[in-house]
């Protein structure tokens, strides 16, 4: 269980940090908003624990800028603002639980466990979209503006990876896991061969470009 906590006050977040990772979690943790936003894009977590009022970016803000690039992260906000429209917008905003401060640790990691639960029974998505480009997961069929584009299997898996994490800096780290099944860097240059060669299916006849280089990151597929 990866999750990321957005807490400022250091007394709080260490103290859930704590009892986290006793529960068994591996946690990260930024301490104001941008941060906070930088990591859950850049990153695959299980949940998402965001405090409500943050500086440099409140939690509302996050979870919007997350959902609206397709991030489907659970989130549970944490807040002092118990009022019944505070948590309605908290919910509306993206977010899937809402907890009132003070509270016990035990209602926490249940909350956390039920977010866990609600994930794993989603049905798996069986079409990817960005843009005009799609991918059907059963069909192994992949089109862009309607025009079919035939990919080899690695192509497909590539192509598979970067669709999930539209939007997001993909890294070379992750590539590798995730494409190719390897857990260490064969120092090949195996990964911009494929780049080069899906760049050229899925974009050289199309417009805009979707396939994006981030200079000293990895790669992002992105509309517009």
């Amino acid at each position: 269980m990866h999750i990321l906590l957005v807490e400022d006050d250091p007394q709080m977040a260490e103290y859930l940090r704590k009892a986290l990772v006793e529960a068994g979690a591996v946690v990260d943790r930024a301490a104001d908003g941008r941060e906070g936003l930088l990591m859950a894009a850049g990153s695959d977590y299980d949940v998402l624990i965001l405090d409500r009022m943050l500086p440099g970016l409140d939690g509302l803000a996050i979870v919007r800028t997350l959902r609206a690039s397709g991030n489907r992260t659970p989130v549970l906000f944490l807040s002092a603002l118990g009022d019944v429209d505070d948590r309605v917008e908290g919910l509306r905003a993206g977010g899937d639980d809402y907890l009132i401060k003070p509270f016990a640790f035990s209602e926490l990691q249940a909350r956390v466990e039920a977010l866990l639960r609600r994930g794993a029974s989603e049905t798996p998505e069986t079409r990817l979209r960005v843009a005009d480009l799609e991918m059907d997961l059963l069909k192994r069929e992949v089109t862009r503006a309607g025009q079919p584009i035939q990919l080899q299997p690695r192509e497909f898996r590539l192509l598979e990876c970067l669709m999930r994490h539209a939007g997001r800096v993909v890294t070379r780290t992750m590539l590798l896991e995730q494409v190719w099944d390897y857990h260490f860097d064969p120092q090949t240059n195996v990964i911009d061969v494929h780049i080069s060669r899906l760049r050229g299916k899925i974009d050289k006849d199309f417009d805009p470009p979707l396939l994006q280089t981030v200079r000293g990151a990895g790669y992002r597929l992105q509309a517009g």
